[in-house]
């Protein structure tokens, strides 16, 4: 039998029922070797645990479920997903959406230039990436002026989509970053980690994809979420302004 958990892909949900069953067939279909999957489920009022449970029970030993008792928030989702991998001794580590906004198919991709570097990037905003064409003109701008101007002044960022969230990273990198100093808990977890990463002296490459929007189901995000980020980019730069990279990196 193959070794497991080389490669850990992990998924937070919330209401991903109709989604989850249909992602994890398109990542076993990838055939990457020693491939596990962490799902981490909010409690989800349409039974998204239960069906994940249930794919848990059918491969058992390449699924793993983290039950939270209620909506807690991306950034620990990500975060307790995070955790128990690099317990389980994953090398790398990719996290994703489950909604199908990040097509599984780049997958290997990241896994091919990971070899080379310490974070790579599905990027909406390099040459080459695309947003969905049934966004409006409103919301593509709202996405590029945050990513590529607001953050990225404030933040000095080198990196042209910092709110992506599909990333995958070298295990050194999350033992290095050190997830018990993560505070951001919604999408402005995204930009933490992207300012980490670069702050801490890691090689990070974009790569160009295609973001779909989700295919089943409503976004989370709303006007709220979106200010509330807004605001945390400045408490993320005052909070490491002393942050140096460690010797060596």
């Amino acid at each position: 039998m193959r070794k497991r958990g080389k490669v850990t892909v992990v998924i937070p949900t919330y209401n991903e029922a109709e989604n989850i069953p249909k992602l994890i067939g398109e990542l076993f279909a990838l055939d990457i070797p020693n491939l596990s999957i962490i799902i981490v489920d909010d409690n989800s009022p349409d039974g998204t645990g239960e069906v994940a449970e249930d794919l848990a029970q059918r491969y058992p030993g390449y699924i793993y479920v983290i039950h939270r008792p209620g909506k807690m928030g991306l950034g620990t989702a990500y975060v307790a997903g995070f955790r128990y991998a690099l317990k389980r001794g994953a090398r790398y580590i990719v996290q994703m959406d489950a909604d199908f906004s990040h097509s599984p198919s780049y997958i290997p991709t990241m896994l091919e230039k990971i070899k080379d570097y310490d974070v790579v990037v599905g990027s909406r905003y390099v040459p080459g990436g695309k947003l969905d064409e049934r966004w409006g003109w409103g919301r593509y701008l709202l996405s590029w002026w945050a990513n590529s101007v607001y953050v990225r002044f404030i933040l000095n960022l080198k990196v042209r989509d910092a709110t992506s969230g599909f990333k995958c990273f070298r295990r050194k990198v999350l033992e290095t970053i050190d997830l018990s100093r993560i505070r951001s808990n919604g999408y402005v977890f995204q930009v933490e980690m992207a300012y980490l990463c670069e702050k801490l002296g890691f090689r990070v490459l974009e790569i160009p994809i295609y973001f779909e929007d989700r295919r089943i189901g409503r976004s989370k995000m709303n006007l709220p979420v979106k200010l509330e980020a807004a605001l945390r980019v400045w408490e993320i730069k005052w909070r490491y302004r002393s942050l140096q990279p460690p010797a060596g990196n």
